[in-house]
């Protein structure tokens, strides 16, 4: 055995008194063996030839939806989606880098190859089947916020009828208030006005300064601001749907999946998801998109 496999023993530390005197070798050793051995047992699963930058893992997000996504006070990335996109870049033993970008970039960027995973909760639906792919993992659905103090309140959907609504845009939520404003159409009641922006802050800024009756978005973003005491979470739970992570190349969706089934394995996935309030969707860690 070697000086520097002692050293990477569990005991290496009990014959210490003999160690200390190559104290300068041993400092070099100790450090060898936590390198040397990640980079020895961690092969990236992902070829550069797939990949965006060689050596990186490249993700779009957008930091606009605490506590999903956002940058702190320093600019640094947190929530539940960043903390997600860290664990599968590292267990594909690649560099996680992140990207910050509206949602309605997200998808051209992809196919523009500007990056290789699309980390932002898309939800899951048969137009996007047709051109990527998709693995669902969280369960969203769609809230309704007011102001504090509001007008007539909303304790209902068909309250939201000749309401002035704010959502962000080409985005799930657009999707469904458009369908409600034809059902509303079809059983005559009055549509709501749609007031679209880039993003949910900007959704929520139009909410605060009056400019709308109601901003739409997901249940974990709506219920952290009302815990803030910013808005009140008129509805939730509705038109629940999978989130997802997205991509334009399937092998690279593969080799996610494999290290998110890891997850569900080891039980990295449910707590991260527990620790947000956030439910996993059903049927497991899989791969849908154009090739079923």
């Amino acid at each position: 055995m070697t000086f520097l496999d002692t050293l990477c023993e569990p005991t290496a530390f009990v014959g210490a008194r003999r160690l200390a005197v190559r104290l300068a070798g041993a400092v070099t050793a100790l450090l060898l063996c936590g390198a040397g051995a990640q980079a020895q047992d961690c092969k990236p699963k992902i070829a550069d030839a797939l990949l965006t930058k060689p050596g990186t893992f490249v993700m779009a997000t957008s930091p606009t939806l605490p506590p999903m996504a956002y940058a702190d006070q320093k600019g640094v990335l947190k929530g539940l989606r960043v903390d997600l996109g860290y664990e599968i870049a590292k267990r594909l033993c690649l560099k996680a880098e992140f990207i910050s970008t509206e949602y309605a970039a997200m998808i051209p960027g992809l196919q523009g190859k500007r990056w290789d995973m699309i980390d932002a909760g898309l939800f899951v639906t048969p137009e996007r089947l047709k051109i990527l792919y998709m693995i669902p993992y969280e369960n969203l659905a769609i809230s309704i916020s007011t102001a504090v103090k509001s007008g007539a309140p909303i304790t209902k959907v068909d309250d939201l009828a000749g309401k002035t609504i704010s959502t962000d845009i080409g985005g799930y939520a657009e999707r469904k208030m458009r369908d409600l404003n034809k059902d509303f159409q079809a059983r005559g009641l009055p549509q709501m006005t749609i007031n679209l922006f880039d993003n949910y802050a900007t959704v929520y800024q139009a909410l605060r300064a009056g400019q709308v009756e109601a901003a739409v978005s997901i249940d974990p973003v709506a219920k952290q601001y009302q815990d803030r005491g910013e808005f009140t979470h008129a509805l939730s739970g509705m038109y629940a749907t999978p989130g997802s992570l997205a991509f334009g190349d399937k092998a690279v969706a593969d080799a996610v999946a494999g290290v998110m089934k890891q997850m569900e394995t080891d039980g990295y996935l449910a707590k991260l998801l527990g620790e947000y309030g956030v439910g996993a969707a059903e049927g497991g860690i899989r791969v849908l998109g154009p090739n079923g």
